[in-house]
């Protein structure tokens, strides 16, 4: 058996381990982490929306910068860009997009109500939480037109809420908005200040600083054979872009439909554009034509029985007119390159190896009308199409409005009213890799230690009372 003086050595030991076997926890936990790519969903106010488009301003709003919809009332801003520091909280993250209203048409032109909010960013610091956003309006009575950077809008609920600790991706769920005298002044005096706003909800992805790269030594120039290609109307790449049609998204995710779009080999999500990558045929800078083919498929799901999926995407362009065609399925049945829509395409010209149409405006075609189960006539505009052609390999596809990763939302609000730090769950709080194992592994020696010392302490009490 041990004596005591050997259990209280071996005690020491394994404290002296301690701090080495918890310090990378603490160092991975301490390292500041950058804001790459995620989106934020904000109605705003709904009751503001509905005020614009209703009886009263007869007015409407529309998206810039790449936002998009998500259900009926909520706006997606994408593309988030920023700093976290886990241990500390501070966290900073803005987004691209904006929201135009207009509304109460005057006799002579323009609009009395025109306001612009774009660029929201969130800010967190020491457990308060501020929106700003870029925001253009027009005073009411006056007329008056302000623009303001970044402008406090919103102070952000976060009651309950634990930012430390927090990994990727990152997300907030309905946190409560409450509108600042500044948020009101740039709102053109619509509201007061103190007014609640919509809730925010977001989800970005953080990385860890890169590791630096030891430095290479310069590629060796091809040789003049290596560089030549084969261009008989030949392209490196391709990619189209395509929302369907905003008010159709709205509506299969919204309280009618209450149904979602699954996408497929390799169709990417853009918020207010879908991407068919990969495109393969032929190119003729000279006259303007194309005849290409894409990967990726979009399926359309809801309650109400629909089921609509299109694949296969194809654009041929000639003559300065673009045609977009699909498969479609519907109902069990397929009907191969379905031409959707038409659209303009004198613009398709190469320019630093790139040959770009962006956010042509689309229009629906007899068949494309068939192939939405008549929900819309022939004739009606579509969402615009962009195209990019590479036809030099140094080019690049044009970037895709960046929404990061989905943060997995809690069971219960992100900020109840009542909540208390006790019972709230932390922000996307790691779940099985670096730092629970690092703490695991901490808490298994603190309690060898214990289990040590007790044992210690028990022996030297039976020793005395036998």
């Amino acid at each position: 058996m041990p004596s005591s003086r050997s259990v209280r050595a071996l005690a020491v030991a394994l404290l002296a381990v301690l701090p080495g076997a918890l310090l990378p926890a603490a160092a991975a936990q301490a390292a500041s982490r950058t804001v790459q790519g995620g989106r934020l969903d904000w109605g705003i106010k709904s009751s503001f929306q509905s005020y614009v488009t209703g009886p009263i301003a007869h007015g409407s709003w529309s998206l810039t910068g790449g936002a998009a919809t998500v259900g009926g009332s909520q706006f997606r801003f994408h593309s988030a860009t920023g700093s976290y520091d886990p241990s500390s909280g501070a966290f900073r993250a803005g987004f691209s997009g904006g929201v135009h209203f207009v509304g109460h048409r005057q006799a002579g032109g323009g609009n009395e109500l025109d306001l612009t909010i774009s660029r929201p960013t969130v800010r967190i610091s020491g457990g308060a939480g501020t929106l700003h956003a870029d925001m253009v309006s027009k005073e009411r009575g006056s007329g008056r037109v302000t623009t303001a950077s970044q402008v406090p809008l919103a102070t952000l609920g976060l009651s309950g809420i634990d930012m430390k600790g927090g990994s990727t991706p990152l997300g907030l769920d309905n946190v409560p908005a409450t509108l600042t005298s500044q948020g009101a002044t740039a709102f053109a005096g619509y509201y007061a200040a103190g007014t609640p706003l919509d809730p925010v909800s977001l989800s970005v992805d953080t990385k860890a600083p890169a590791a630096a790269k030891p430095s290479k030594s310069p590629a060796s120039s091809p040789s003049p054979s290596a560089k030549k290609k084969e261009t008989a109307g030949r392209f490196e790449d391709a990619a189209v872009d395509w929302g369907v049609r905003r008010t159709f998204r709205e509506y299969v995710t919204g309280p009618i439909g209450r149904g979602r779009w699954t996408l497929a080999d390799g169709a990417q999500d853009g918020g207010a554009v879908f991407r068919f990558p990969r495109g393969k045929g032929t190119y003729d800078a000279g006259r303007k034509e194309l005849d290409a083919a894409f990967a990726g498929s979009v399926r359309f799901t809801g309650a109400d029985g629909l089921d609509l999926e299109l694949a296969g995407f194809a654009a041929r362009v000639a003559s300065g007119k673009g045609t977009l065609l699909a498969d479609v399925t519907r109902g069990g049945a397929t009907d191969k390159a379905v031409p959707l829509v038409t659209f303009a395409a004198g613009d398709l010209a190469p320019e630093d190896g790139l040959a770009l149409l962006a956010e042509a405006p689309a229009t629906l075609t007899a068949a494309g009308a068939e192939a939405f189960g008549s929900l819309y006539k022939a004739g009606t505009a579509m969402d615009p199409v962009s195209l990019a052609v590479v036809v030099d390999a140094k080019a690049e596809l044009p970037a895709l409005p960046d929404l990061g990763s989905a943060a997995e939302p809690s069971d219960a609000p992100a900020t109840p009213s009542d909540a208390t730090p006790a019972a709230a769950e932390p922000v996307a709080a790691e779940s099985g890799s670096r730092t629970p194992l690092a703490v695991g592994g901490g808490a298994a020696l603190i309690a060898a230690v214990a289990a040590v010392l007790y044992a210690a302490r028990r022996r030297r009490r039976t020793a005395r009372n036998t």
